[in-house]
């Protein structure tokens, strides 16, 4: 046997064994990895209520049709817009931006969507407490402008919707109230 033969099977057979050390190392790890995770589950089903709560969220079906209705009602008034719908953590689940809606009114919608569900209240609300907290539009995310409206159940916020790219903040917030009127139908 010639020295490269001899290379190419010490070499085959290096990574055959290697392979198969690999293989029984994972093929027992597994099992640990379970048993590791079992008494996690027990304790969850044992839970008395203490250590754990319910949320209600919006589907991204229902966002889907809120931001729809909200851009139809600007189309309807000629308004070039931008529509967000954010999660009760403030994660975009939908943005419909408008034919001819500004670069500028994507970031903003989402901000306007995130201040709304953060604070629970319109935006044109927030922006009024400026006078009195001007640090506030400091906060990361956020935009104190017209255009956003929380969307409720239960009195809790569950979702924002922001609208952006309107002449006024006024209307901003109008079409966004459509999206949410759009959600109690």
């Amino acid at each position: 046997m010639n020295t490269r033969t001899r290379v190419l099977t010490g070499t085959a057979l290096a990574v055959a064994l290697g392979a198969g050390t690999f293989g029984a190392v994972s093929a027992t790890a597994a099992p640990a990895a379970q048993a590791e995770s079992a008494p996690v589950l027990a304790a969850a089903k044992k839970d008395d209520g203490k250590n754990f709560t319910t949320t209600t969220h919006l589907t991204v079906d229902a966002a889907t049709r809120a931001a729809q209705a909200a851009l139809d009602a600007a189309e309807k008034e000629n308004q070039r817009v931008t529509v967000a719908v954010v999660d009760r953590n403030g994660n975009t689940l939908v943005t419909l931006r408008g034919d001819g809606a500004g670069p500028q009114s994507y970031e903003s919608a989402e901000r306007k969507a995130f201040t709304a569900v953060s604070w629970n209240a319109p935006t044109s609300v927030l922006a009024g407490r400026l006078a009195q907290t001007p640090n506030l539009k400091d906060i990361p995310g956020t935009l104190f402008l017209g255009g956003g409206t929380p969307v409720q159940a239960d009195g809790a916020p569950v979702a924002g919707i922001g609208v952006a790219g309107a002449p006024s903040g006024d209307l901003d917030e109008k079409f966004a109230k459509a999206g949410v009127d759009a959600l109690n139908r």
